[in-house]
């Protein structure tokens, strides 16, 4: 343990400071200090450090230490191993990587952990050598980030969705439409996209409030949802604009779907506060080009089918003449 120590401590000892027990003590210290848990083997495999954090990070019991220490004060590294694998979502995986890193003295680690308990541990690890570059055992770093990645999780979620009907925001839709596309690709399947706009949507909010043209919004959506599938994508191009793709759909269960989606828009009226308002929608339809299309493009077609939609009277769905 003492070349183990030393080994970590020499490269932040001054010439002619003090011997091996003031580094014993500044290393302890820099451990304690960490906002890591932290863990050092020998090359021997047996635990030689840990600091406060690592059994706060692990959530480990003193009595489980103490009972599994041996004379000298260490714990064998697969008794500590056992605690942390009772709590991992993968052990096999854990274990894995770790035989690995042990194989490989230079090799350098950095991946996530999910525990059971829903939480996620951050993992470093390094090989640790002397000067002479002595192979003298392994150091683990581990961070609890689950708060951060559910701060990321909720970052994502606001770029992703739209924040007042729930639907896919403009380039979460596109991004997920390409992936279609690909797929439609490889599998040979049809693919639809639609545009549809809320007719009049600017005398609604004009005549009940913004309030009430939001509720609008979220209703229509709603009863969308009723009629298409699960893998159908709807996402909020603009204010009251949306784009629908339909995978593994062909032009005529296309015009089918488009047209249950105005029906269902049209009747009955939708129901905001003490009014009634009556609200319909035109759309346009195109399908995609899955050998030599792109999404935009069809996007644009949708879009022209759309305005030919609004000048035929509104409250109906027009399909593009191509394909």
């Amino acid at each position: 343990m003492a070349d183990l120590e030393l080994g970590l401590a020499g490269h932040i000892q001054a010439p002619g400071r003090r011997g091996p027990e003031f580094d014993r003590s500044l290393l302890r210290a820099i451990q304690e200090a960490s906002p890591d848990g932290i863990l050092v083997v020998d090359e021997q495999g047996v635990v030689v450090s840990y600091n406060q954090r690592f059994i706060e990070t692990w959530k480990i019991s003193i009595d489980h230490l103490d009972y599994h220490s041996s004379d000298d004060g260490t714990v064998p590294e697969d008794r500590l191993m056992h605690a942390a694998l009772a709590q991992l979502k993968d052990p096999d995986a854990f274990i894995k990587r770790v035989m690995e890193l042990y194989a490989t003295p230079s090799a350098r680690d950095h991946c996530e952990l999910e525990l059971k308990d829903g939480r996620v541990l951050e993992r470093h690890s390094v090989g640790l050598h002397n000067d002479l570059n002595r192979y003298l055992g392994r150091v683990w770093f581990f961070r609890d980030i689950t708060e951060r990645k559910r701060v990321e999780a909720a970052l994502r979620e606001l770029a992703w969705r739209d924040q007042l009907t729930g639907e896919m925001s403009r380039g979460h839709f596109l991004s997920c439409a390409s992936d279609e596309l690909a797929r439609a690709k490889r599998y040979r399947h049809p693919l639809a996209i639609l545009m549809i706009d809320l007719d009049h949507f600017k005398s609604i909010n004009d005549r009940y409030g913004h309030a009430a043209g939001d509720v609008v919004l979220v209703t229509v959506c709603q009863r969308w949802r009723d009629v298409l599938r699960e893998g159908d994508l709807l996402g909020r191009i603009g204010g009251e604009e949306f784009a629908i793709l339909l995978p593994n759909s062909d032009r005529e269960a296309t015009q089918k779907v488009a047209e249950r989606l105005r029906a269902c828009v049209a009747e009955p009226s939708i129901q905001v506060f003490d009014d009634e308002i009556a609200c319909t929608v035109s759309g346009g339809i195109a399908m995609v080009d899955v050998d030599q299309g792109s999404i935009d493009n069809a996007l644009s077609r949708a879009d022209d089918a759309l305005y030919r939609a609004k000048h035929k009277g509104r409250n109906r769905m027009e399909m593009d003449g191509a394909g």
